[in-house]
């Protein structure tokens, strides 16, 4: 579920268990309910941002450029130099989760492994899964005090999604792995959701029935509870 907010006099427009909130920055962005936050800026800002999410240069290599327009390559580094406050602490270089948790590692490992196992076959050969799949151990390692299988979920989707921009769609999410019950969402007599594994970028609703995008974007892993309206295809 998304947290009430506003951007002006706009409010987020929701589908399934994303949300679409509109900034100022002539981009769209997305955000669910659980650990996922992605921005998309319009091309006429190529090159025109810094932070973070780096400038969106198509240039990987200089994403790690700091505050005072240095390129570092160190994480910490970068990280620190965009603090909100210099006043605030650097922050520490991060233990190794599954050092720290040794008890989870195996449960992260098996769990994981769905990233570089059979689920995923179609995809591995266009997205390569050890990144993923060591950042899904590291994930599930960390989330030790709740949320883990929400922590597990968030990392597989991640590969799920990288794989659906490179047009392989992959229907990973079983009720027993990471399921979403789109039924949740069904009035009694009014729209019906289905889901479905790679949502359209913008999905058809009662209130959106032809389903315009606002912005571009593309489709949505997990964000496919499709809604079919009474008396339409």
């Amino acid at each position: 579920r998304l947290a009430s907010w506003e951007v002006g006099s706009r409010r987020p427009f929701a589908v399934g268990v994303f949300g679409m909130p509109h900034g100022p920055l002539r981009g769209a962005g997305l955000c669910t309910g659980g650990l996922r936050l992605s921005s998309h800026p319009s091309l006429c800002l190529q090159g025109r941002v810094c932070g973070l999410c780096g400038n969106f240069d198509d240039n990987a290599v200089n994403d790690f450029t700091t505050r005072s327009r240095s390129v570092v390559g160190d994480v910490l580094e970068f990280g620190n130099s965009w603090k909100f406050s210099p006043s605030c602490p650097d922050a520490p270089a991060p233990r190794d989760p599954c050092t720290a948790n040794p008890s989870r590692k195996s449960w992260a490992q098996k769990q994981c492994s769905i990233i570089t196992g059979a689920a995923f076959t179609a995809c591995h050969a266009h997205v390569e899964p050890a990144k993923y799949y060591e950042a899904c151990v590291t994930d599930a390692c960390a989330c030790d005090s709740g949320g883990d299988c929400e922590c597990f979920c968030t990392a597989v989707a991640a590969y799920a999604q990288a794989c659906h921009e490179v047009g392989v769609c992959v229907s990973w999410r079983t009720p027993d792995v990471c399921p979403l019950f789109c039924d949740y969402y069904n009035p009694e007599g009014q729209c019906e959701w289905h889901y479905q594994p790679c949502g359209a970028p913008c999905l058809r609703t009662c209130r959106n029935p032809r389903g315009q995008c606002l912005q571009d974007a593309r489709g949505l892993e997990g964000g496919g509870c499709e809604q079919r309206c009474p008396g339409r295809p």
